[in-house]
This record gives C-alpha cells, sequence and structure tokens, in this order.
C-alpha cells in the first residue's frame, strides 16, 4: 500500500480518470446553481443533475471531479464515529450516456489495486440482489474473490429527486481488532471494521417529485469515493481525522486549549469537532455563504457556534476560530486558490459571528446549566420551550445546540413551545420593521462632507459612517436598525412631503434593508437601515438596489400632487395654497388653505381636471434656473422646503410648475388614474385631501365597483336605479319608526300603570320593581321616571333583559325618599353584582349593567334587602 498526501491522492485520482478521456473539472461551489431542491452541494453527482436527466448537454459525456460537499444530518455524530464530518470531499467520475458498467467496475479495481496498491485480498464488494449483470462484470473482469461479494437491499443510491439507481460499493477489511466481534461481521455492519471506500451508482432511473421512476434515456454512471476515507486508508490512519486534512487542525485546537489528543474521550471529541467545524466554515463563506437565520447562513451560524462550545469546553475562552483559517487555507493552498485570495475576507466574517457569539455564550450557557438543575432535582425531563426560545433569541443558541446539551443530560426540548414563541417573535419583529422608526443622529461634526455625493446612476457605494442609538459605531450585526451614511447615493432623501426612497444595501458580509432615506440640515444624506442578514462595517463597499417599484409609485403621487394643487387653484380659488404634503409609495395627502368644505361638484370638477391631464400623456420636463428666473416663470415653491440659488423646476406644459426637487414619472399619463378618497377639515383654515393613483387608485374603484353591484343584486335593482331605491328605504324606514315609538310609547304607559297597580308598602315607603320591555337604557330611565313621577315617597326599581348576556338596571327615588335615607346607587350596585355586572349613581338615580338575565329576579330580592336596610338605619 502506497503512501500519499490528501492533496497527492485527490490528484491522482483525477488524472488517472483524465487520461481515460474524462474533462477535469474544478469543484463546483457548495451554493447549488439552479436547484431549489437543495440547500447545499452534498454529493459530487449533485451538479449535475441536468446532465444525468437529459435536461442539459455535457460539456463531455465523460467527466471527473473532486467536488466539495456538505452535509449535517448526522452532525451530532461528528467526533464520535471515526467517519461523519460536515464538509468533505467527493472523488468522482461520471458518464453521461457513454460507458457503463462493463467498463467503470474494471476501473475502480484497478485504481485501488494498482494505482493505490491496496491489497486485493482486504477488499470486499457490495451489489444490489437484483443486479446480475454487476455481479457478472465483478466476477469475470475483476480479480475479486467471488466469495467477498455480498448483496445488499440497500444498495441503491438515491439523494431526493433526480437521477438514482442501484449501486455496488466497495469495501476495506481493516482487521477484526477494528470489528465488533460478532460472528456476522460483514461488510453493512455498523462497526469499523469495514469501511466503503468507494461507490459505482449505475444511474438508470430518473426520481421525479411525484415518486415515479422513470428509465433514462441513456444510461450513466456516478462514482462516489470519500477522499477522506481513502486518505485514512492509505496513511493507516484509524479515523479521517488523523488524516492530513484534518489533524493540521487539531492540532492547532490542541495548542490553544492547551489539551492534548488522546488525553480524554470528550476532549477528543471536541477537537474533532473543531476541526471538522473549521474546514466547514472556512470553505462556505470562500463559497459566498454568511452567518444568517435562515437558509444556508443558518447552517453555518450552527455549526460555527457548535465548535465555538466545544472550543469551552475544552477551556478556550477567546476567540480562535478565524485563526484556524490559517491551517485550512494551508492544507489546501494548492487546491483552492480563492481560499488564499479571500483569506483575510473569510478570517473577518468568522472573527465579526464569533466575538458576537462570545457576548453571550457563556450567559447562556450559565442559564441552561441553572434549568438542567432544576429540572434534574424535580425529576422532570422536558425543558420549557419559551426557556429555550430565549436561549434562542437573547443568547444565541440554535436550538439544535440546546438539544445536544440537554441530551447529554438525559433531557429534551419542547419543541412545539419552541416554534410558537419563534412564530410570535417573528410577526413582531415583521411588525417593529414596519415603523419608521426615528434614528437618533450622533455627532458628525468630523465627518467630511465634501467628500459626499448623490447620483441617481449610482450602483455601488462605500459605507462612511454607521450608528446606533445616537452612537457612531464600526459594525452593524444581524438585527441592527441605525443610519448609514454613503460615499455616494442614488437614494432620494424625504423631502417636499415625500418619503424617502428604500430599497437594500448588499454586501460582501451582510446585507442592509434601507426602509427611508432622509437629509441632514447641512444636506448630507443618510439612510435609515436594517441589517437582515450577516454584518457590516465602515469602509465596505456595498451593491445597491434600488426598490424600483415603490419608487415610481411615490413618483406617481408626486407628480399628481402637483397636479392637484394646479387643479385645486383653478376649481377653489387662486388663494389656494399648499399647507403641507405627504407623498408615499401607497398614497398621497395634500393640505391647503381653504376656510370651507369643498363641495362635491367641487371635488368631482378637481378630479376630472386632474384626470384629463393624465390622459394628455405629456412629458414632465426638469430643468434648473436661478431661483429668481423660477420664480418670474410662474413656478410654485413647495411648502417646508429650502431652495437654493439654483433650484430644480419641475413642469407639466401648460398645466404646472413648481419648484421640486422630488421623483416625478417621466410622462403623465405613467399616473394612469387619479382617485380622490376623501376631503376633510385639519385644522382652521386648512383642509386636507387624500388621494391614490395608478394601481391603488383602480384596485380601489374595483372595492367601490364590487360593493355597489352587491348592494344592488341585494335591493333587487339595477345600480344605476340603486340611489333612488336606497331612498325610498330611507323615507318607508323613518315612517316605521315613527309608528314603532308611538306603539312603545302606548305599552310603556300600559305597563307602568300595571307596575303602580302591584306597588308595595314599605313603611311609608311606596315601592315599584319589575322587569320590564325596553330597546335600551334611555327607555328604561323615561319609564322609570314616569312612574316615579306618580309616587308619593317613591323607589322604583326596573330591570330588562336585551339578550341572553345583557341587562339593563335603573333605580329611581323621590325626593321625599332621599330625605329618608333612600340612596338609589347603593341599592343598584349590589342588585347589579347579583346579575354579574356592576353600577352606581347619585342617591336620586342610578343606572347599571349585567350580564345575566336569568338572576333578574333574586337581583331584586337584593334591591329589597339593601332598601330596607336603608329604611332601618
Amino acid at each position: 500500500m502506497k503512501y500519499m498526501s490528501g492533496n497527492e491522492l485527490r490528484e491522482k485520482f483525477l488524472q488517472y480518470f483524465a487520461q481515460r478521456g474524462h474533462l477535469r473539472l474544478p469543484s463546483f461551489s457548495l451554493i447549488p446553481e439552479n436547484d431549489p431542491s437543495l440547500l447545499m452541494i452534498g454529493a459530487g453527482m449533485a451538479p449535475f443533475k441536468p446532465f444525468f436527466t437529459g435536461k442539459m448537454k455535457p460539456p463531455c459525456t465523460r467527466i471527473t471531479t473532486s467536488q466539495r460537499c456538505v452535509r449535517t444530518g448526522d452532525i451530532e455524530n461528528v467526533g464520535r464515529t471515526a467517519r461523519h464530518q460536515t464538509y468533505f470531499e467527493m472523488l468522482g467520475n461520471f458518464s453521461f450516456g457513454d460507458y457503463f458498467k462493463e467498463e467503470v467496475i474494471p476501473w475502480a479495481w484497478d485504481f485501488l489495486t494498482k494505482e493505490l496498491e491496496l491489497p486485493a485480498d482486504k477488499l470486499w464488494v457490495s451489489i444490489y440482489p437484483k443486479d446480475d449483470e454487476a455481479y457478472k462484470i465483478w466476477t469475470e473482469k475483476t480479480t475479486v474473490d467471488p466469495r467477498q461479494i455480498i448483496k445488499l437491499e440497500d444498495n441503491f443510491w438515491e439523494i431526493g429527486t433526480g437521477p438514482c439507481g442501484p449501486d455496488s460499493e466497495i469495501y476495506i477489511d481493516l482487521g477484526e481488532e477494528r470489528g465488533c466481534g460478532k460472528p456476522d461481521c460483514a461488510p453493512g455492519c455498523d462497526c469499523d471494521r469495514y469501511l466503503e471506500i468507494w461507490n459505482l451508482v449505475f444511474t438508470q432511473y430518473d426520481h421525479t417529485e411525484n415518486g415515479d421512476y422513470i428509465p433514462l434515456a441513456k444510461k450513466n454512471i456516478d462514482t462516489g469515493a470519500g477522499l477522506e476515507r481513502l486518505a485514512s486508508v492509505v496513511q493507516g490512519k484509524p479515523t479521517n481525522f488523523e488524516t492530513d486534512l484534518l489533524y493540521p487542525i487539531i492540532e492547532y485546537a490542541s495548542r490553544v486549549s492547551g489539551v492534548a489528543y488522546n488525553a480524554g474521550e470528550q476532549s477528543d471529541i471536541s477537537l474533532k469537532v473543531i476541526a471538522d467545524h473549521a474546514r466547514s466554515i472556512a470553505i462556505m463563506v470562500m463559497d459566498g455563504i454568511l452567518p444568517s437565520n435562515e437558509g444556508r447562513g443558518y447552517v453555518l451560524r450552527r455549526i460555527l457556534r457548535r465548535a465555538v462550545r466545544h472550543g469551552r469546553m475544552l477551556g478556550i475562552e477567546k476567540a480562535f476560530l478565524a485563526d484556524a483559517v490559517d491551517v485550512v487555507a494551508d492544507i489546501y493552498k494548492d487546491v483552492y486558490d480563492e481560499l488564499i485570495v479571500r483569506k483575510d475576507y473569510i478570517k473577518k466574517v468568522i472573527s465579526v459571528e464569533e466575538e458576537r457569539f462570545h457576548l453571550t455564550l457563556s450567559q447562556g450557557i450559565s442559564l441552561l446549566n441553572e434549568e438542567i438543575e432544576e429540572l434534574t432535582a424535580q425529576g422532570k425531563t422536558v425543558l420549557n420551550g419559551e426557556i429555550g426560545f430565549k436561549l434562542y433569541d437573547t443568547y444565541g443558541f440554535p436550538c439544535e445546540l440546546t438539544s445536544e446539551i440537554l441530551h447529554e443530560n438525559q433531557l429534551v426540548l419542547d419543541m412545539d413551545g419552541f416554534n410558537k414563541a419563534m412564530q410570535a417573535q417573528r410577526e413582531r419583529a415583521r411588525k417593529a420593521r414596519q415603523e419608521n422608526k426615528r434614528i437618533d443622529i450622533p455627532d458628525l461634526r468630523n465627518l467630511d462632507v465634501d467628500k459626499l455625493s448623490s447620483n441617481a446612476a449610482a450602483k455601488s457605494a462605500k459605507i462612511v459612517c454607521i450608528w446606533k442609538d445616537a452612537q457612531i459605531t464600526d459594525a452593524l450585526h444581524d438585527g441592527d436598525e441605525a443610519g448609514i451614511i454613503l460615499d455616494v447615493t442614488p437614494f432620494y432623501a424625504e423631502g417636499g412631503g415625500q418619503v424617502g426612497d428604500c430599497g437594500q444595501l448588499i454586501g460582501e458580509m451582510g446585507r442592509v434593508a434601507i426602509s427611508n432615506t432622509k437629509k441632514l440640515p447641512n444636506g448630507t444624506v443618510y439612510h435609515i437601515g436594517y441589517v437582515t442578514e450577516g454584518v457590516i462595517h465602515t469602509g465596505d463597499d456595498m451593491k445597491i438596489e434600488i426598490d424600483v417599484e415603490k419608487k415610481l409609485a411615490s413618483a406617481r403621487n408626486h407628480t399628481a400632487t402637483h397636479l392637484l394643487q394646479a387643479a385645486l387653484k383653478k376649481v377653489v380659488g387662486v388663494h389656494v395654497n399648499q399647507a403641507g404634503s405627504s407623498v408615499t409609495p401607497e398614497h398621497l395627502r395634500f393640505d391647503f388653505s381653504n376656510f370651507e368644505p369643498m363641495t362635491k361638484e367641487q371635488l368631482s370638477q378637481t378630479e376630472q381636471m386632474v384626470n384629463d391631464e393624465i390622459i394628455k400623456a405629456l412629458p414632465v420636463k426638469i430643468s434648473h434656473m436661478p431661483q429668481d428666473e423660477a420664480k418670474k416663470q410662474g413656478a410654485m415653491a413647495l411648502f417646508g422646503e429650502k431652495y437654493g440659488d439654483i433650484v430644480r423646476v419641475v413642469t407639466v406644459p401648460g398645466f404646472s410648475m413648481e419648484l421640486c426637487g422630488g421623483s416625478h414619472v417621466e410622462n403623465i399619463g405613467q399616473i394612469g388614474l387619479f382617485k380622490i378618497i376623501s376631503e376633510s377639515g385639519v385644522a382652521a383654515g386648512v383642509r386636507r385631501i387624500e388621494a391614490l393613483t395608478g394601481k391603488a387608485a383602480y384596485e380601489y374603484t374595483k372595492k367601490q365597483e364590487v360593493v355597489i353591484t352587491g348592494a344592488a343584486e341585494s335591493l333587487k335593482t339595477d345600480v344605476f336605479d340603486l340611489n333612488a331605491k336606497i331612498v325610498g328605504l330611507l323615507q318607508e324606514n323613518k315612517e316605521f319608526k315613527h309608528r314603532l315609538n308611538d306603539v312603545r310609547e302606548t305599552v310603556a304607559k300600559a305597563n307602568s300603570q300595571k307596575l303602580l297597580s302591584d306597588a308595595k308598602q314599605y313603611g311609608d315607603l311606596n315601592v315599584v320593581s319589575g322587569k320590564v320591555d325596553a330597546a335600551d337604557m334611555d327607555e328604561l330611565r323615561s319609564i322609570a321616571d314616569t312612574i316615579c313621577s306618580q309616587l308619593k315617597n317613591g323607589v322604583v326599581i326596573l330591570a330588562a333583559a336585551l339578550a341572553a348576556d345583557k341587562v339593563n338596571l335603573v333605580v329611581k327615588v323621590s325626593t321625599d325618599a332621599v330625605k329618608k335615607g333612600v340612596h338609589a346607587g347603593k341599592i343598584i350596585k349590589v342588585a347589579a353584582q347579583v346579575t354579574g355586572g356592576n353600577g352606581g349613581g347619585r342617591p336620586n338615580m342610578a343606572q347599571a349593567g349585567g350580564k345575566m338575565p336569568g338572576k333578574i329576579p333574586e337581583a331584586f330580592e337584593k334591591a329589597i334587602e339593601i332598601l330596607e336596610s336603608q329604611i332601618d338605619n
């Protein structure tokens, strides 16, 4: 067996197949291209799925690669077994409708036994039970001992949707001392004796999303051989971690921690985890993956924080992962040029994320340990999901990390509770981001404003200043909201009533959602940003993406505001002047001087005039001229706006001319439709119009049409006759109300007389109590007043049940009864409590509400008790 370094082994493989007509390609990125079914590349064949299915033509029918891969399905086993890793390389040779089993089986055997000089008597082969063709080739075209060929049902390879088929694996017997000792130990056993080092996949089918297996038009070959596994064999190492592809990182972690390798089982696990994870995160960041709370970024963050935790378990209190990149880069210095070129950037990304996690890790672990101790003391086994979420939200613990620590203590996390808390937090965050929060401005006197500029065509810029909570800082992290100044900006700053542009800034290390753009008194433009992913720093170069749809919507509303002001001067009068405005992507609001509401005719005429101009589709002219000249030409100034000597003039030919620095459409026809939705007063002599344009105006009118049409159908009339129908119904309703009131008065008088005839004597007091029909509290009080006016020394206690869960109560006391000590408020308070309500009032009159009509008789009894007690006193 010939010793080879990991890099030599990779090169040996690639050269072998290149000599056999294979196109040698570099590894693809870990980020899948145009494949939403994969989060990251996890197999050597994954980048070639379109070639296997025949959807795309490959550059060559024979290709060989050493593909970098990441899998995290068994992340808890990393460091605990000899072979589990998150990152690994898969050596592969692929045939797209070219050669098949007849060629690839002998090549695999030849490479292992001749090129690597592995002992043939130690190699075993497994095949799919129904694959007789593979068995024949193995026994006739290679020197493998037929007694070392076994049939396994799971020899069928597939990963998600896409190409798949039976496979044939090659194992090497590492010796009895590595086995489990069972008499039936053989390839496929879970022990470490038989190590799979090669997998020949004979892709014959396309596994569709519907679960079907469709035969491929051309048969293909997909070979996968784990580089680290092969390296452990040719280097004679017991695990992948002792190979030169990983062990230098273990040595680094050992030096930093002061813990020797092979000093203890648990410390060895932590050293292996760090080595694996450090290599993974370096390669992931190299491929453009950045820490975040979703997708690939979350996988990266999870791996990094897991490595930091294991560093803590070894006693490493300081940041250490960034420096491990130097070791990783040295291992792959002749393989991945981009790792060397981007090394400083990779270290910076890792350093920022690691330091961020370090800030809260100790507190989080302390809190979790306290919870574990309490659960253990109480004999419980499940950690409350809300506590798990607090660890995630406050201390940055991925739930998997919390679960792993709990698992080590024979405990579990309540995932349902965790997920509910997570969803609630996402809703809060979404609502918070929608608010336009105030960003306090720090001391910016040292900022060189002469080097700042605005350029509508700018596509990128450099961050020159960042602040948070009124303090200048060098960095913002995921979730931070702050102010940002760029050296050049295409964003329109809030002014002239128009909201600032929004969009996003995209850097190599992070993304920022810009929710608004504003201007300082000295003219400096700043952006209100929310870091949605990663981290940004002062000095970072950022790609700029303005939200074009919102910008155009704001432009429609802003140009429409100019048209509206001009129309109002023509319809309402020349005295109309702007008193304020608001222009957003959603709507426009225009405040103007006028001492009386606009009539319906004026509103209709104004709206029609604006739309008539829009239909003309005239170009909007933008020009710059001295302020005095602009005013001489009749340009109007916008409210609250400050202008320099040279002003920007926005003109709609023949209709409107204003001084304005805002965003506008190029042609007024782009406004589409103008619709006034309200006119109201906001202050003495100031009226307000709110209006919509474009799509928003169309949607508004469409909703109105649906309502009106529905109303017409309900009233069984035509839309154009709807108003007359409604007027008629209103008149009928008015007449019915008059008749109903007459009936109620008659009934009330009859009820009053009946109640009066049933009056009872308590001492010299005449007391009337009873349940009556009353539509509301006003009617109930009126009945009580009528009865009480006819009583001397009178007390009236009435109740009305309005619904199954609503009661009204009234107590009325005559003046002479009040003098005898009767208090209506005290009586009703107790009575109302019986019906599940409360109330009170003056000595002569009180009212209350309740919830239980069935308790009215009991309430009367309690009221009489209180009344008698008042008389006795």
